[in-house]
């Protein structure tokens, strides 16, 4: 009698198949054509293009962007984690909800969002400027509104995790005479890197490559609140392509870094289950 993988085996290259043509069509391809437009006039005029002043300037704007806003959303993605997971409270549900609250929320409505906190009319808007605080069409906005969009992912990837290894290590390491910060350092973390460091990778991508929110708040000052992906919007507006794509080229190699790191990840992740018997 053949088993059902058996039979399946002709429908299961099909759709192998399948996803791999699409793969292609929509990811591979599309990737292709960006480096190959980035060096279509040789490595020159791709160079000149990344040495520009402005593109300078988007790129240290989107390197000191991630610098902040991953630390912070690492920090606070493990409170929210632990005390989803660990704890009992009330309102923990909602607290659930807030934080895929940016999954559901448009970039470009988040960023408007800020505009109506922060902006010259909107609710905080004259307290700050009188006060000389400038928010809005600045780093600080662009900061925020990244934050924003990238918050979900540390937490995201940590809630299921602990929630799964349940709190039983934690408070055994408490009766034992541990102390909060050493039960975190020494059985907490060490259960949760892998996903931990998934959950980073994850935020850095989406903050380096974050367009619709900073473009709202960032008010698109050229060599000043410009990031990458609007720095490459604003060379294809000028029909300079070569220079859009030069930028899109180094923003899909940091993105190709950071898949390949995540793969690694994985790997070792793979090995160190094998290695301990699980």
């Amino acid at each position: 009698m053949k088993s059902a993988t058996t039979e399946a085996r002709g429908i299961r290259a099909l759709l192998i198949g399948l996803a791999l043509v699409w793969l292609a069509l929509i990811i591979l391809l599309p990737l292709l054509a960006v480096f190959a437009q980035a060096f279509d006039k040789g490595f020159a005029t791709f160079w000149a293009a990344i040495v520009e002043p402005d593109a300078l300037a988007a790129i240290r704007l989107t390197l000191l962007t991630a610098i902040i806003v991953v630390p912070l959303n690492c920090v606070c993605g493990m409170c929210a984690a632990w005390a989803i997971s660990k704890h009992d409270f009330r309102g923990r549900d909602l607290l659930t909800t807030l934080i895929d609250l940016p999954f559901s929320v448009s970039p470009v409505v988040a960023g408007l969002m800020f505009v109506l906190l922060f902006g010259a009319n909107g609710w905080f808007g004259p307290w700050l400027i009188a006060h000389g605080v400038r928010i809005m069409f600045a780093v600080p906005a662009i900061v925020i509104a990244t934050a924003f969009v990238t918050f979900p992912y540390v937490a995201r990837e940590l809630i299921p995790l602990m929630s799964a290894q349940g709190k039983a290590e934690e408070e055994a390491a408490l009766t034992l005479g541990a102390g909060f910060f050493q039960t975190f350092w020494h059985v907490t973390l060490p259960n949760i890197r892998w996903g931990l460091l998934y959950g980073v990778l994850l935020t850095n991508a989406r903050a380096m490559g974050e367009f619709g929110a900073v473009s709202v708040v960032s008010g698109h000052i050229r060599g000043l609140t410009n990031t990458m992906p609007l720095h490459v919007e604003v060379l294809y507006n000028e029909y300079n392509f070569v220079g859009a794509f030069a930028v899109a080229s180094l923003l899909a190699a940091l993105a190709l870094v950071t898949l390949a790191a995540k793969a690694l990840l994985e790997w070792r992740h793979r090995d160190s289950i094998a290695a301990s018997g699980h």
